[in-house]
């Protein structure tokens, strides 16, 4: 089977992009020390990318910082995000844990006193609750952008390395996997504010010939090895992708500075 990558599904994924590129929602925060915590954040950021103020619907996320036990405040500010469909991130400060609500475990970053406010693990925490939603929050706040492409490169490359090993037909996951690829080219160069057009398109199609070259290795591999050839592809896809990801954050790493 000798499937085809089709132009327009490559165009229709820039345009995604560029739209993504336009969503100019800030990062909502408060709370105990919201003050100190939104200054961290949004250090050498975009004016207005992190705020204290405005409606949690109107945010791209919130990180509620609690001093303790949620209070009857902190729980309203929690349901409200969670009636909006907003993604929180809490930021557990003092001596104690206690839950939560509306927060799972895994959005919980505990601060310890004296400690300072854990910035990295924080950006990591919105990285990985946001997904791909978290790239125009990258492209104005340099805290959030490693986290963020780091994110994106492990998620496209897993879900490379599971559909390179589950298609058999050879040649059928070519159009799959690579327009992953290039949508996650797309998604890191949003995360570093560069707008992907016609003139730029030549750098995804040569992501496109880069898989081209990964998924024949990969087919020969499975006809050579036909038992364990399926775990060996997978293992090329997901290798593959994190490759091209890792590539296209240097080159928009140096096309942003």
């Amino acid at each position: 089977m000798n499937a085809k990558l089709h132009p327009l599904a490559v165009w229709g994924l820039v345009k995604e992009a560029r739209t993504a590129l336009e969503d100019d929602r800030p990062l909502l925060v408060t709370g105990a020390l919201a003050e100190t915590l939104e200054q961290e954040l949004g250090r050498g950021g975009s004016p207005g990318a992190v705020t204290l103020r405005g409606s949690v619907e109107h945010a791209a996320a919130l990180v509620r910082v609690l001093a303790g036990r949620p209070t009857e405040d902190d729980e309203q500010a929690l349901r409200a995000a969670n009636r909006a469909g907003v993604p929180v991130v809490a930021v557990q400060t003092g001596t104690e844990s206690f839950d939560v609500p509306y927060v799972l475990a895994t959005d919980v970053v505990v601060c310890r006193p004296g400690a300072g406010f854990p910035t990295e693990k924080i950006a990591r925490v919105l990285a990985a609750r946001l997904g791909e939603s978290a790239t125009p929050l990258a492209a104005r706040l340099p805290v959030l952008r490693d986290p963020v492409c780091d994110a994106l490169i492990e998620s496209f490359s897993r879900k490379n390395g599971i559909l390179g090993a589950a298609i058999f037909v050879p040649g059928a996951d070519f159009p799959v996997l690579t327009l992953n690829q290039v949508r996650l080219v797309l998604r890191l160069a949003s995360a570093h504010g560069i707008e992907v057009d016609q003139h730029r398109l030549p750098e995804v199609l040569g992501t496109v010939a880069t898989a081209f070259g990964l998924r024949a290795v990969a087919r020969q591999v499975l006809g050579a090895v036909p038992i364990a050839g399926w775990a060996l592809k997978g293992g090329i896809a997901y290798a593959g992708t994190r490759a091209v990801g890792e590539a296209a954050r240097r080159y928009f790493a140096a096309s942003a500075d």
